[in-house]
């Protein structure tokens, strides 16, 4: 039967305009600004300096890009135990990225011992809100009943979230929801909708089982293509 796909995804802070979303104090916009212009330029060291400050502050970006920074390497030597209490504080403070981050760790078991109950926590936090690969992978634990009891139709209303914000892994593993008919009434046509959707981002799941169930399809049935 075809597997549903966790995308063990350590959530970078440091992109772009990312770091700026939601800053509105002048004093602290330019510290992002100027750490943002480091880290694009490949100057890990800077960035990590000019963050720091604002994270022992208190700042819950700042702690999920510093803790970011720790699990990558990028700026200060790799250390898991220390990018995971960045993210802790972050996470007491609501920040969905670093709540998704620690799911991550949880749930492949880096930095800590693998612990789905506990990755799942994290993940639901993250997810109520609204972060689209913490619905996809807590979707997933739903399907595989890891750290909570297997159920498909909570793992379909996850997926959908994650799928209509655009995630082509969530697109592809509710086209799979759908084509075996689990949490969902069997659909070949929905299945091939949602698995062609993740197939056009390039998603290897969702164009391997677009093929797959477009062969189990009548030529009626498959849209048609433009030409």
């Amino acid at each position: 039967m075809p597997n549903f796909v966790l995308p063990h995804t350590l959530r970078p802070m440091l992109a772009a305009s990312l770091m700026l979303a939601g800053v509105a104090d002048a004093a602290v916009a330019g510290p992002y600004e100027d750490a943002t212009t480091a880290y694009q330029r490949g100057d890990y060291v800077s960035s990590y300096r000019l963050l720091l400050p604002l994270a022992e502050k208190g700042d819950a970006s700042a702690q999920t890009s510093v803790g970011t920074m720790y699990a990558e390497g990028k700026g200060v030597p790799q250390d898991y135990a220390e990018a995971l209490k960045w993210f802790r504080k972050a996470a007491d403070l609501g920040d969905a990225l670093a709540q998704h981050n620690l799911g991550w760790a949880c749930d492949s078991g880096t930095g800590v011992p693998q612990n789905y109950a506990e990755a799942a926590k994290w993940y639901r936090l993250a997810a109520n809100q609204g972060d689209a690969t913490s619905q996809t992978n807590l979707g997933v634990l739903y399907a595989k009943g890891k750290g909570v009891p297997q159920d498909y139709a909570e793992a379909v209303n996850l997926y959908r979230l994650a799928a209509d914000q655009g995630v082509a892994q969530a697109q592809s593993n509710l086209g799979l929801m759908y084509f075996q008919g689990r949490g969902v009434p069997q659909d070949y046509v929905i299945a091939h909708m949602w698995l062609n959707l993740s197939a056009a981002q390039g998603n290897d799941d969702g164009i391997k089982y677009r093929n797959i169930v477009a062969e189990r399809m009548t030529p009626r049935r498959l849209p048609r293509r433009r030409s």
